[in-house]
């Protein structure tokens, strides 16, 4: 209907939580996490907290699969901008785009969390789930690159290209990954 507004994205109070989570593990890490922060950051009560989330396990595994979801999606959707790239051209494409995130927080908190599952067996699924989603959305790119196997070397891909930003994260300085990624395609390739 015409001269109707749309209407915001409503979010519930289980993503909310969620949400805050990420904050306070991007901010704080997952040792710095508490409820009494989570539930200042998400503005709820912490019996909300607690009736959606009974563990932290299961609270840091569901924020874990939000974050993978809505970043492979981000990703799908900058693939789906830029169709019928070159090898070459998509290895650009991939640096500019590790070169547009922002050094923050909101970065911070997927690493904490991989590093979280190391530690914590309950989170293992979670994050396998989160690599399998990343290698997947690689194992597609790669083939529409006309990459012969592209399931071969999806998974070397996802870990150079995490690699590269985690490395940024941890320097503050831009690191190049359009020449690692070409090396890697190539060998690939060969």
């Amino acid at each position: 209907m015409a001269g109707t507004p749309s209407r915001a994205r409503v979010v519930s109070t289980r993503e909310e939580i969620l949400r805050a989570t990420l904050k306070v593990v991007g901010e704080q890490g997952v040792g710095g996490l508490t409820n009494r922060r989570i539930v200042a950051v998400a503005g709820v009560s912490l019996g909300t907290l607690t009736y959606h989330f009974p563990s932290q396990t299961e609270l840091l595994r569901e924020a874990m699969l939000l974050f993978a979801e809505e970043e492979t999606a981000k990703l799908a959707a900058i693939v789906e901008q830029h169709q019928g790239l070159s090898l070459e051209e998509a290895a650009t494409v991939v640096e500019h785009v590790i070169e547009q995130l922002p050094f923050g927080t909101d970065e911070l908190a997927p690493h904490e969390l991989y590093l979280q599952a190391a530690r914590d067996p309950g989170l293992r699924e979670a994050s396998a789930r989160c690599f399998a989603a990343y290698d997947e959305l690689a194992t597609t790119i790669l083939g529409a690159l006309g990459l012969p196997d592209p399931a071969r070397v999806a998974g070397p891909v996802v870990a150079l290209i995490a690699g590269l930003q985690l490395r940024r994260l941890a320097t503050g300085t831009d690191v190049p990954a359009a020449e690692p990624l070409m090396m890697l395609l190539h060998g690939a390739r060969g």
